[in-house]
């Protein structure tokens, strides 16, 4: 029998603490829960922190993603083991604690540092049996939940938009590459500094890594930028810096967008789509930020992608 929620967190507490205090005798003790989600809880004793992985990961898929983090310490935060272990039967994974980007200073958001850790990733090797990257498969999720969600006048444009793409951008095709190692879903809260509080930034969470299209990596934030969210002055600098260094995800130089349109529009669906669903679930009104990404899949529905060779498949 699966526990009820509140017993699982209290579970995943007490294994945080108890692994907090076999890594120090001196414990400061303070416990707090990151995150309460259906798809992870996250909490954090002292300098550790315990995450119970979303239910029906599959753990041979997990390991290969821990053993990556494992071996970039450079570029992944390396978890404290990396086996998962099972509690109640969900995966827990344990990890040092960071100092995560602090969403009330915008303008100091490390643009710079993320683009660099994603073109040192996408340039790593991948492993051999490592999974595909889940970035398509969660948008595809947030559509689905979006069919679920009842009547809302925003659907429509969202999934007007959603069939423009290409098959592998909806998880309906394989990727157009099965090579290259990604993030799969990144944007600022997948960063922290390691040792806290001023260390190096590092990106966290690999629960969608895997080999892909590197572009999925850069869509949220050139996504945010097509709908006017991220100021211009940010997206060139995190563009710059992936380019700066040796990121293959877009060309050298010249325009980018036909590398980055398709994912742009896909994480724009999704983002779209888990708003609206969430409206329909609290029965409240899209607000500013939301209907701007509606409004861009409005957009999007009447303009045609613009396609790489390989993304067209």
């Amino acid at each position: 029998m699966t526990p009820a929620p509140e017993l699982l967190v209290h579970a995943l507490t007490a294994k945080a603490r108890a692994t907090a205090h076999a890594r120090s005798s001196a414990c400061p003790c303070g416990a707090a829960t990151l995150a309460d989600r259906p798809d992870g809880i996250v909490v954090r004793h002292a300098d550790t922190v315990a995450k119970a992985h979303p239910p029906h990961t599959d753990p041979t898929e997990l390991t290969s993603r821990l053993t990556v983090a494992t071996h970039h310490p450079q570029i992944l935060l390396p978890p404290l083991d990396p086996a998962p272990a099972d509690l109640h039967g969900r995966l827990v994974t344990f990890w040092p604690y960071g100092t995560p980007v602090d969403p009330a200073d915008p303008d100091a958001a490390p643009w710079e540092a993320a683009a660099t850790l994603l073109a040192r990733l996408h340039r790593t090797p991948a492993p051999h049996a490592l999974p595909t990257m889940r970035g398509p498969a969660k948008a595809a999720h947030a559509v689905a939940r979006l069919r679920e969600a009842g009547p809302h006048s925003a659907t429509a444009p969202v999934l007007r938009a959603w069939t423009t793409l290409p098959p592998w951008a909806r998880a309906e095709a394989p990727m157009p590459d099965t090579a290259t190692l990604c993030h799969g879903d990144l944007h600022l809260g997948q960063l922290i500094r390691h040792p806290a509080p001023d260390g190096p930034w590092l990106l966290i969470d690999v629960d969608d890594l895997g080999v892909g299209a590197p572009a999925w990596d850069l869509a949220r934030p050139a996504a945010w930028y097509a709908c006017g969210l991220l100021p211009p002055d940010a997206w060139t600098r995190f563009l710059t810096a992936y380019r700066e260094a040796g990121g293959p995800a877009v060309p050298a130089d010249g325009d980018p967008w036909p590398a980055l349109d398709v994912p742009a529009r896909a994480l724009t669906v999704q983002t779209a789509a888990r708003a609206v669903a969430k409206a329909v679930a609290a029965g409240r009104d899209l607000d500013e930020v939301e209907e701007a990404v509606v409004d861009a899949c409005d957009r999007m529905a009447s303009i045609p992608p613009q396609f790489t060779q390989e993304q067209a498949k």
